[in-house]
């Protein structure tokens, strides 16, 4: 009996490595996608999160083609890694708004003069309603909106050069 407590150590260890090899080479997808989708925009109003940029409401997203809108931080490094995807979709012709959670309008100024300013609207969400609203539970998130104010799709974190793809085709099918 002794002999066999000895070895309990090493198979409760032996175990555990099994347990996790196995929950990497196949993890559980645990994204929680927003429920918003395919609906229409929840209504809101938001003031302009810097001066130099209109104010964004649902209003503005039920006009025209479609649009992106991107909820994002100054303080959100992911926010930063994803701007030059930003810029790339901006250039081919994709409109963006944006939805500055929780920030200063300083702090926003100052990240849009570093990391750049794709953006045609900005609001500003100082309490997170709008973002929660959505869905959307963290920054980055992008919603691809159709010209009637219906969320087509979401994009959960940040844009790496791989999802554009995904996203134009979102955008294009919205059309």
């Amino acid at each position: 009996m002794s002999r066999l407590l000895l070895w309990l150590p090493l198979a409760l260890f032996l175990g555990f490595v099994v347990t996790v090899a196995v929950g990497l080479r196949k993890p559980v997808d645990t994204t929680i996608r927003s429920q918003m989708i395919g609906k229409p925009m929840p209504d809101f109003a938001l003031a302009p999160a810097v001066a130099n940029h209109p104010p964004l409401a649902a209003a503005d997203l039920r006009q025209g083609g479609p649009r992106l809108v991107n909820v994002f931080a100054s303080w959100c490094a992911p926010c930063k890694a994803e701007a030059p995807q930003l810029d790339a979709l901006k250039r081919r012709g994709v409109p963006i708004d944006g939805i500055a959670i929780r920030d200063r309008s300083g702090d926003v100024a100052h990240f849009l003069a570093e990391w750049g300013d794709p953006f045609e609207r900005i609001g500003a969400d100082p309490d997170s309603k709008v973002q929660f609203a959505l869905g959307s539970s963290g920054v980055p998130e992008t919603f691809v909106v159709d010209g009637r104010g219906i969320i087509r799709h979401q994009h959960i974190g940040d844009i790496r050069p791989e999802n554009v793809p995904e996203i134009l085709a979102a955008w294009e099918a919205a059309k």
